[in-house]
């Protein structure tokens, strides 16, 4: 393992010289030491892996991004208080080639909304070691990789609520989104309702933070 100034640390391949195929380049973007530990031995013991960066934050995952133009980026959907789809976008501007496949425990995102954010895949942090290391070299080799999450949250919003909590998130008032969607306030404020069951959370300002987390709205 060797160590960088900045505090990040690179794991190297010890068994890279025995394989001829195309070694890739991997950023771990997480906030858990548990998961940066187990990612980077697991990652680390596959011959196709030349490095291994690791990134607690948004601002850290961006200038690794930058400096060492990582072929696949594992992005956490929750970093501390960032969200993993603004991260996508932070490390895709600066290095667009980046394929970026987000990671959770608990949260999940759909295959669309992980598009949206520039994403090529979603993988769960409890599939098998050997299922996610397949996973990360699928993503190196042009393919995207989403796990199915038919259940999740934001899979069952229906395009009217998705269209009533993308207003939502721009501040409109029921009224104002009953007007621009022609209905009537009541059913304004049904749909609303089921959203915030749907996300799981009490009111507006959480329904337009968690819709932002998971990549439902700008």
């Amino acid at each position: 393992m060797a160590g960088q100034a900045d505090g990040t640390a690179a794991v190297v391949n010890d068994e890279g010289s025995s394989y001829d195929g195309p070694r890739l380049r991997v950023l771990i973007v997480d906030d858990h030491d548990v998961v940066h530990w187990g990612l980077r031995l697991m990652l680390g013991r596959q011959p196709w892996v030349r490095g291994c960066l690791h990134a607690r934050t948004g601002d850290e995952a961006q200038d690794l991004a930058r400096r060492g133009s990582p072929h696949v980026a594992l992005v956490d959907l929750f970093v501390a208080e960032e969200s993993g789809p603004e991260i996508c976008s932070r490390i895709l501007e600066v290095s667009p080639s980046t394929r970026v496949a987000f990671i959770s425990g608990a949260g999940r995102i759909s295959a669309a909304a992980a598009r949206a954010a520039g994403a090529r895949g979603f993988v769960p942090k409890d599939w098998p070691a050997d299922k996610v290391a397949d996973a990360v070299r699928a993503l190196g080799n042009g393919r995207t990789v989403f796990a199915e999450a038919p259940d999740t949250p934001a899979a069952s919003l229906s395009p009217r609520e998705r269209d009533v909590l993308e207003l939502i998130a721009t501040g409109a008032t029921n009224a104002e989104i009953a007007a621009t969607l022609h209905l009537s306030p009541h059913t304004v404020k049904e749909h609303a309702s089921a959203v915030y069951r749907k996300l799981e959370v009490r009111n507006r300002a959480e329904a337009v933070q968690r819709a932002q987390r998971l990549g439902l709205v700008a």
